[in-house]
């Protein structure tokens, strides 16, 4: 496992990240500041309401303290990047979706660290902290998460041409490799991955279920329309299990830890393709 942690799972994730600016122009962040409010429904519920919940379920759930930290990473994920593509099949607002996933992904850079670090504190009673710096985390974070996304978009803004043809590719190859790691992350668990998926699959699904709905509810009454209720959605039951992945492997060598961001990723695409096929054609 020492290279597909060391060299593969790094570079997977950064060619990921890099994908997503390739997307990304200056609009995406404007429009944030132009049309403030579902922006900070969709950013409330990912990044607060989801921890939230996910703390609650670890904790009334009879479930090991490895697969309770794994849950906790899964819930301080951002968006996935095809949450994008999927809001689309969903016709939500698809620029609403990209603006989530962009600026939550760079944000992550503080919330994951403080999250995970966090969640440690409060779930186990080892001296395991003592081992995790935030300011090492946060550093890993940024160079693996956010120099990407911006050569990504500098890449766009001074090679548009190049870019603009490059970019349907890399979102293909994006997706080949979260295929890859999420099969490397099981393939390394195969001797217990049934025991784990076992312990840690309901409590995943109930988290995305739970969180899906919650997030319709919310969104259809603050959100400004139908499109951005469905964006608003999807975007916070499809998370990133690349860098879920990442982060349980890099700080806490994986193992158990892994299992939650597998099942999670797995979970949440039959959920979001049932969710867009009920309330597409919803306007």
């Amino acid at each position: 496992m020492g290279i597909v942690v060391d060299v593969f799972l790094p570079l997977a994730l950064a060619f990921i990240m890099f994908a997503l600016g390739l997307g990304l122009t200056g609009n995406d962040f404007l429009r944030v500041i132009r049309q403030p409010r579902d922006f900070l429904v969709g950013a409330f519920l990912q990044i607060i309401f989801l921890p939230i919940i996910a703390f609650i379920l670890v904790k009334i759930w009879p479930i090991a303290p490895e697969l309770a930290i794994g849950v906790m990473i899964i819930a301080a994920a951002p968006g996935g990047v095809t949450s994008n593509l999927l809001t689309s099949f969903a016709k939500g607002d698809v620029a609403l979706s990209i603006s989530l996933t962009a600026i939550i992904s760079l944000l992550c850079v503080i919330t994951i660290p403080f999250i995970v670090l966090t969640s440690v504190t409060l779930l186990t009673e080892s001296n395991i902290t003592q081992d995790i710096s935030l300011i090492s985390m946060a550093r890993d974070m940024f160079i693996i998460v956010t120099v990407p996304v911006i050569l990504g978009m500098l890449f766009r803004r001074f090679a548009s041409g190049i870019s603009l043809k490059f970019e349907p590719i890399a979102k293909k190859i994006s997706t080949l490799l979260f295929v890859l790691v999420l099969l490397g992350a099981i393939a390394a668990e195969r001797e217990n991955v049934v025991s784990y998926f076992a312990q840690a699959g309901l409590i995943t699904l109930v988290l995305n279920v739970v969180m899906m709905i919650v997030a319709y509810f919310v969104a259809q009454s603050f959100a400004s329309g139908t499109k951005q209720k469905k964006s608003i959605t999807i975007e916070c039951g499809l998370q990133n299990g690349t860098l879920a992945i990442f982060v349980a492997t890099s700080i806490f060598g994986g193992g158990m830890y892994v299992i939650p961001a597998a099942t999670y990723s797995l979970i949440m695409f039959a959920t979001s393709l049932i969710f867009v096929y009920l309330f597409r054609k919803t306007v």
